[in-house]
């Protein structure tokens, strides 16, 4: 049966079939094949196993790791076979497949013990870099909140020296104290989080267990007469005809991705669950704002086909620019064509800006030349869908916007995106005093996503503080709807446990309204 006559869901159950079927060894082979495949596809990599300080992104730093690889042999970490010894095994009688994989009633391990080398590879990397938080020991940094366990350690309290996470507990499997005796003297503090840990430890398993990962065949272009629910996960998964999630923790993976495209869909769409009725959180300037938007992401149906008869003239796209960008710009292309399934009719461009907006995508380097005709050595990636364009530059926003790079800005057309920038973080908020100034001369909407309730109120007293009076809110601060539903841990601080895009809140700079004086 030829595939392009198939939908995808029979051909899963043919993957399936001829993958456990009896069959004989050349079938076995192209079975083998299939699966190793499925192993080592990108949506299979693990976001946020690698936290660094990001001159953007504040403290907590979300990114895929770059040197995950196929769970071939999880018990040992010899390499695999070599193709040859394995067709010499083939031809002599029917192939035995000898790979262990984790199953779902298995998968915590300690990171120390990990049949994973990635897993076994990250416990040495907290070991030598995170600090035990007990309250004994001496500060090691200045505390960024009030949960900080840092801000424990008073100095009455403490008389030892600061001391690496050497010791896992066994309850979550993971490095956090420096002996047994500190782990069972802060056993209370730490059961606060124990049991979310253990959670991100099994999650952490399961994208290293060698398993399919039926949850990331995305759904492609969606019939008109059909409408989608953007209540919370569930209704919008089942509306816009994914394969059928049955399991909490496929759906913590496969939330994990598509948080960054469905939070901004979740505002910009004419059935966005955010409005203005009760408390919906939509603001009466964030209706005048994002109507606008929904103007241009919607247009009405003009007759248009592809004949010569039904050209018609097509709107400029809407340009979503992506600040600060990280982990977002290295997702794989499926998971942003998401978005642009949500608009059918309006064209789209995706920009990401930043410094690290090339991390993770080392098949892309060297970089564009910069000349005249792209002074700023865009990226571009136009054939996605044929209505939608990527193009990222590795610079500052507030260098590209001194040099007219995007003017003019329409309000219809514009739209700014904030993916945990860390606007108030001690170590990034400098960063941002000159671009923010600029983002509200735009006067389009600016939206921003905080891993946790304290980061975002943190990153919105800072713009109070910088530019109070100067700008409206549009969406009022709230937990965001299309969160992940996946924790991630900080390595730098295990105790650290935030989950990508908790929270949502959005701005736009001040519009004086003119008002005429009666003579």
């Amino acid at each position: 049966m030829a595939g392009s006559y198939t939908c995808a869901q029979c051909l899963q159950v043919l993957r399936q079939g001829v993958r456990f079927a009896s069959t004989p060894t050349r079938f076995r082979g192209l079975a083998h094949s299939r699966r190793t495949c499925a192993v080592s596809t990108p949506w299979t990599r693990s976001f946020g196993s690698e936290r660094k300080n990001s001159p953007l992104g504040g403290l907590t730093t979300d990114k895929p790791p770059s040197n995950v690889k196929p769970a071939s042999n999880l018990k040992s970490s010899s390499s695999p076979p070599s193709l040859s010894h394995r067709t010499a095994s083939t031809s002599t009688g029917p192939s035995v497949d000898t790979r262990t994989y984790l199953k779902s009633d298995n998968l915590f391990h300690s990171f120390t013990n990990s049949p994973s080398p990635a897993i076994r590879q990250r416990a040495a990397f907290i070991k030598q870099n995170a600090f035990c938080p007990h309250p004994s020991h001496q500060q090691t940094r200045a505390p960024v909140s009030p949960h900080d366990p840092e801000a424990r350690k008073t100095p009455e309290e403490t008389h030892l020296p600061p001391a690496h996470s050497h010791f896992e507990c066994p309850d979550c499997g993971v490095p956090i104290y420096c002996s047994e005796g500190h782990w069972m003297d802060d056993y209370e503090a730490h059961l606060e989080v124990c049991d979310t840990i253990r959670q991100i430890n099994e999650d952490d398993h399961d994208l290293h267990s060698g398993r399919i990962f039926n949850e990331f065949n995305y759904p492609g272009v969606q019939d008109d007469n059909y409408v989608v629910n953007m209540t919370n996960w569930d209704t919008y998964l089942y509306t816009r005809e994914y394969d059928a999630i049955n399991d909490d923790r496929s759906l913590r993976q496969v939330t994990r991705m598509l948080t960054y495209p469905q939070t901004i869909t979740s505002v910009l769409h004419e059935l966005s669950p955010y409005s203005i009725h009760g408390k919906n959180r939509l603001t009466a300037e964030g209706l005048k704002s994002f109507s606008a938007l929904r103007y241009s992401l919607h247009p009405p149906r003009t007759g248009e086909s592809t004949d010569l008869k039904g050209l018609r003239l097509k709107a400029p796209p809407v340009r979503i620019f992506i600040l600060g960008a990280r982990a977002e710009s290295s997702l794989p292309r499926e998971v942003w064509l998401q978005l642009q399934y949500m608009f059918p009719r309006a064209l789209i461009h995706v920009i990401f800006i930043g410094p690290e907006s090339m991390a993770n995508r080392d098949a892309e380097f060297p970089l564009p030349a910069r000349t005249p005709e792209n002074p700023f050595g865009g990226i571009v990636e136009d054939r996605l869908g044929g209505q939608m364009k990527i193009t990222t530059y590795v610079d500052y926003f507030h260098t590209m916007y001194k040099a007219n790079y995007f003017q003019p800005f329409d309000p219809y057309l514009d739209c700014f995106m904030l993916f945990h920038p860390g606007l108030g973080h001690p170590a990034s908020s400098h960063e941002w005093q000159e671009t923010l100034p600029q983002l509200l001369e735009t006067k389009v909407p600016i939206l921003c996503t905080g891993y946790t309730q304290w980061d975002m109120e943190r990153d919105i007293n800072w713009v109070h503080e910088k530019c109070a009076g100067e700008f409206d809110l549009l969406l009022e601060p709230g937990e965001n709807i299309f969160r992940s539903l996946r924790w991630d841990l900080n390595d730098l601080d295990p105790h650290d446990v935030s989950c990508g895009n908790w929270g949502l809140w959005g701005f736009r700079g001040k519009r004086y309204e003119a008002t005429f004086k009666n003579e």
